[in-house]
């Protein structure tokens, strides 16, 4: 399954996809850039800067700075990735920025019941905006 991720809102695809490759479905998510987290850019943004602050650069805990990797990553929390069962649906799942040449043929599905821009939520933020903020030091 090929999903367009453009203006899904993240915790909600997140748990979508993480039901779909536990049942053992293989996914692809393009355009991970796009999605977006729902709330205050200012709210959103002071909690990762939070979260990337809270760490050391030697021990970790490390966040990832990437769309991708960021999608990748809130994946994988919602999935019980420390069981075999788990680890072998996170291989199963795999995002991209923008869309590859060997997607652009293929049918390419989207959520309509989870996009932001059919909901009434007013204030979001894009992965993008999130990552680029964070890669700021």
């Amino acid at each position: 399954m090929i999903i367009n991720g453009e203006n899904l809102i993240l915790g909600r695809l997140a748990s979508i996809v993480a039901k779909k490759a536990l049942l053992g479905e293989k996914i692809d998510i393009v355009n991970a850039e796009k999605v977006v987290i729902v709330g205050d850019k200012r709210t959103v943004s002071a909690k990762y800067i939070q979260k990337r602050n809270r760490t050391t650069h030697v021990k970790g805990p490390f966040t990832p700075r990437m769309a991708d990797r960021f999608m990748r990553r809130t994946i994988r929390d919602m999935l019980p990735y420390k069981k075999e069962r788990g680890k072998n649906a996170f291989k199963k799942i795999m995002c991209y920025i923008g869309t590859p040449d060997n997607f652009k043929n293929e049918k390419i599905e989207t959520f309509d019941n989870i996009n932001v821009l059919n909901t009434e939520n007013i204030k979001f933020i894009t992965i993008e905006k999130v990552c680029k903020i964070m890669g700021k030091q």
